[in-house]
This record gives structure tokens, C-alpha cells and sequence, in this order.
């Protein structure tokens, strides 16, 4: 697939409205599943920690899954796979109606949504990315808005469904809502040059093809050389009796040479292809190594080491919140009279502000990306200490836009990767920290919830989540300090396509 220039314009601004929406549509319910969670406590009487790990699929499944998200629309493109998961989000949420027990809505909203939004985010930041070059940040920013709207709007959206239609009623009519993804996905149109011809198929694509054809063709010839031989010999046998012995012999001779000739020739192209899938597993197998030298590189990176930590205790301590905080709030005995606004609602809405606001700052020269980043960390881990001590509407209303506030962190977390590893190994850097965020999005509700059930109360469940985060975010900082660039310096030299972290120094 050949792909013009990026316009950063024109239909881009359509892809960008559409992945909006896209990422609206499919984050909106997972990330408010906390209304719903209340109601699954209800309805199965389960324990918190098993009913956690409903949602705590639903947003960890997709980041687990996001090398296989990333191959599949590289393989069937943005459009395809958007059409494709818009089904299978609104499948789920409408199978989820219907669950008779916890376990089926592990499979149904955990698994099955889970999949589709992380194949819907990297559709859409794909196409994005594709239609976008010098405002790609922009474009970016604008569609990772889409999830922190659908949060504000859907907690408040399903608590009134909730309320009307049942938990059964909510689920159908968000699935309902969900399908519109279709409508998103089709207007996603591949940047494609409608001039260029099609790509040449390589060794690998047109050996397969030629194995079958010869093949066909082995068989076709030895069909034909049969019937020919039969109705040859047939006709001389009517005739010329006498000689049909003779004329039978030398057919055969002759039609042995040929499928002599045939089988060699097969032969020959067998030992071909037996030699090519040698070469292809061997080749194979060096980008397997390669890949794994990689991965070992990018570990000896003091600071990428200790970023891969901080990231996964801040998703198990730092998740949990937007998924627990209306129980948090209920098990306070706060009166739902004294609700302004869900405090799921006011998480998402802060969350879109702290996006755009540590977006903006990271953006000056002036400013460390890495020490910003740390010290959202470790402002998270305060507040989560503070969360046992918020015993009305009000505290935890101002703890729940604090901490919605700092999880937009997420909008510099590229930065942060970058200038650690370099932009050569930012993709393979972030795959790996995408996956233990993922691990730590899935870990941490049903972590926080086995804590309440062990205890009967939140307050040592959120002591262990600030712990988990000031950790990460404390061995970040040290990674960090510039006195580690000068132990660097003063030893020997770095091996080949290892990256110190020079920013730290330069604050």
C-alpha cells in the first residue's frame, strides 16, 4: 500500500472528528464502569475484589493486547478494523445485559469490550498519524479527548439509565449507542495514492502461489497424458491389431521419459521450497534475537528501568479510584442527595483539563518532561493517602479532581519515553511499557478490592495504593538525578544503541 504525502488538513479534520467520536463511543462505559460496578455488587453479591476485575479487564485487556491490535491494522487497515471492533464493542456491552453470573462478564465486558476499544485506539491513532505530519500533535491531543468526555459524560449518562431502564436496560441501549462506531469507522478512508500501481509481491508472497500452480499443472499433464495415451491406443487397437502391442510399448517409453522429466522438475522445485522455508525460519529467528537484544538494551537504561516500574505501580495504585469511587463514596454513608455530580463524572472532566494543561507545559523548553512526570507521581501518591480521611461529598469531590488532574500525565508519557530512549526505539519502548500499564490497569482494582474485603473498609486499601505510586515514583527520580549521568561519564564507555538520559541534567 502506497500512501501520499500527509495533507494536515482537508479529510484529516474529518479522521479526526470521527476517531473523537470513536474513542467517545468505546471508552465512555469502560472508563464509567464505576456506576455500574455498584451494580454488579448488587446484583451477583459477589466480593469487590472478584467484581473488580470486571472492569479492570475491560481497560487492561487492550493495552495487554496492543502488539496484536497494532498488527492487525497494519495487516486490514484503520477502516476494516474500526468496523470490525465497533461490533464487537457493542456486542459485548449488549451480551453483558444477559449475564447470568460474574464470570460471563469477564468474558462479555471484560474481554470482548476490552479487545474491541484497544483495537479501536490504535485504528484511530493510526489513521490519524497517517493524515497528520506537522500537526500530528494537535490531531493527537484532540481525539485523546474523546475517552476523558466519554468518561464526564457516560457516568452521569448510565447512572440516569440506571435508573429508568434497569442495569439490563442501560447496558442494551449503551450497546445501542456503541454501533455508531460503524458510521465513524466507514468514514475512515486510507490515505492511498489512486495513481499507484501495486506493489510487486515478494519471494515469500509468490512462492506459495507458484508451489500451487505447478502443482496444478503436474496434475493437468499427467490427466491429460492418460486420456491421450487411452484414446491412442484405443483407436490403433481397432485399426491395426498387430500393431497395437507395438505402438502401446512405445507410448509407454515415451510417456515414461516425460513423467520422468515431471517428477525431476517437482523434485527440484520441492528442494527449492524446502531451502526457502529454511532461510525464512532462519531469518525469523534473527529478528527473534534481535528483538530480544533489544529488549535487554533498553533495560540496561537505568532510567527506562525504573519507568517501566513507576508506570506499573502507578496504574495499580492510581487506576483504582476511577473505578471505586462511588463505592468509596457510598461506604462514607454520603447521601446521594448530596450528589452535585458523580464523582466518576468529575475524574474524567478534570482529566481532559490536566491532558490539555501538562500537554502545553511540556512543550516548554524550560520545563523537564521527566521531573514533570515525576512529580504528578508522586502528587498522586498524596493524595491517595488523603482518600481515608475524606469522610464527605465535598473532600472527595476535590481528591477526585485532583487525582483526575494528574492522570492526565498520560498526555507526556510519549515525551517521557522519548527523550529517554530516543525516537529510534520510542515504538519498541512503548509497546513494552503498554504492556506492564496494561498488567497494572488489570491488577489494581481487584487488588484495592480483595484489600476491602480482607479489612471491611477502603482506608488500608488506599494506603497501599499511595505506597505503590510514591515507590515508582521515588526510584524515577533517583533514575533520574544527574549525579547518575556523571557515574555514567566516569565509567566506560556505553555498548552500541544504549541512550543515557541527558535531559535530567540540563532542568
Amino acid at each position: 500500500m502506497v500512501f501520499r504525502k500527509p495533507p494536515d488538513g482537508g479529510w484529516g479534520w474529518v479522521i479526526v472528528v470521527v476517531s473523537f467520536f470513536t474513542q467517545f463511543l468505546c471508552y465512555g462505559s469502560p472508563l464509567a464502569v464505576g456506576v455500574l460496578y455498584l451494580e454488579w455488587l448488587d446484583a451477583f453479591g459477589e466480593g469487590k475484589g472478584k467484581t473488580a476485575w470486571v472492569g479492570s479487564l475491560a481497560n487492561g485487556i487492550g493495552l495487554l493486547a496492543s502488539p496484536v491490535c497494532s498488527i492487525c491494522v497494519s495487516s486490514f487497515g484503520a477502516r476494516p478494523v474500526a468496523i470490525f471492533s465497533g461490533f464487537m464493542v457493542a456486542g459485548g456491552l449488549m451480551m453483558s445485559s444477559f449475564a447470568p453470573n460474574i464470570y460471563f462478564l469477564y468474558v462479555s465486558y471484560g474481554i470482548v469490550v476490552g479487545l474491541g476499544c484497544g483495537l479501536l485506539y490504535t485504528a484511530t491513532v493510526t489513521i490519524t498519524c497517517q493524515y497528520f505530519d506537522k500537526r500530528r500533535g494537535l490531531a493527537l491531543g484532540l481525539i485523546s479527548t474523546g475517552s476523558s468526555v466519554g468518561l464526564f459524560i457516560y457516568a452521569a449518562l448510565q447512572r440516569e439509565l440506571i435508573e429508568l431502564y434497569g442495569l439490563d436496560g442501560c447496558l442494551l441501549i449503551v450497546g445501542a449507542l456503541s454501533l455508531n462506531i460503524l458510521a465513524c469507522g466507514s468514514l475512515m478512508r486510507p490515505l492511498e495514492s489512486p495513481s499507484s500501481l501495486p506493489p510487486e509481491k515478494t519471494c515469500v508472497d509468490k512462492v506459495p502461489d507458484q508451489y500451487f500452480v505447478y502443482r496444478e499443472k503436474e496434475k493437468t499433464v499427467e490427466e491429460n497424458i492418460s486420456i491421450l495415451e487411452k484414446g491412442y491406443i484405443d483407436e490403433k487397437c481397432v485399426h491395426n491389431v498387430p500393431d497395437c502391442k507395438q505402438e502401446s510399448i512405445l507410448n509407454k517409453n515415451v510417456l515414461s521419459s516425460i513423467n520422468v522429466s515431471e517428477k525431476d522438475t517437482y523434485k527440484k522445485k520441492v528442494v527449492e521450497q524446502t531451502n526457502f522455508c529454511k532461510q525464512l525460519a532462519k531469518r525469523k529467528w534473527q529478528l527473534y534475537l534481535t528483538y530480544w537484544k533489544e529488549t535487554m538494551v533498553l533495560f540496561k537504561n537505568k532510567v527506562f528501568s525504573a519507568l517501566f516500574v513507576a508506570i506499573l505501580l502507578f496504574d495499580i495504585g492510581g487506576f483504582p479510584p476511577s473505578l471505586l469511587m462511588e463505592d468509596v463514596a457510598r461506604s462514607a454513608n454520603i447521601s446521594e442527595d448530596d450528589y452535585y455530580m458523580p464523582l466518576i463524572s468529575i475524574i474524567g472532566i478534570m482529566t481532559t483539563v490536566g491532558k490539555l494543561i501538562l500537554g502545553i507545559l511540556a512543550d516548554f523548553k524550560w520545563v523537564n518532561t521527566l521531573y514533570l512526570y515525576v512529580t504528578t507521581l508522586l502528587m498522586t501518591g498524596v493524595a491517595l493517602f488523603a482518600i481515608p480521611f475524606a469522610k464527605s461529598y465535598l473532600t472527595l469531590a476535590m481528591l477526585s479532581g485532583i487525582l483526575g488532574f494528574l492522570t492526565g500525565n498520560w498526555s507526556i508519557f510519549p515525551y517521557v519515553t522519548t527523550k529517554t530512549v530516543g525516537i529510534e526505539k520510542l515504538t519498541h519502548a512503548y509497546g513494552i511499557l503498554m504492556f506492564f500499564a496494561g498488567l497494572g490497569n488489570s491488577l489494581g482494582p481487584p487488588i484495592v478490592g480483595w484489600f476491602y474485603d480482607w479489612t471491611q473498609e477502603y482506608d488500608s486499601a488506599f494506603y497501599f495504593s499511595g505506597f505503590c505510586v510514591l515507590l515508582g515514583g521515588f526510584l524515577l527520580l533517583l533514575a533520574a538525578l544527574p549525579c547518575w549521568n556523571a557515574c555514567t561519564n566516569q565509567s566506560s564507555k556505553l555498548p552500541p544503541n544504549t541512550y543515557s538520559y541527558k535531559v535530567a541534567s540540563n532542568a
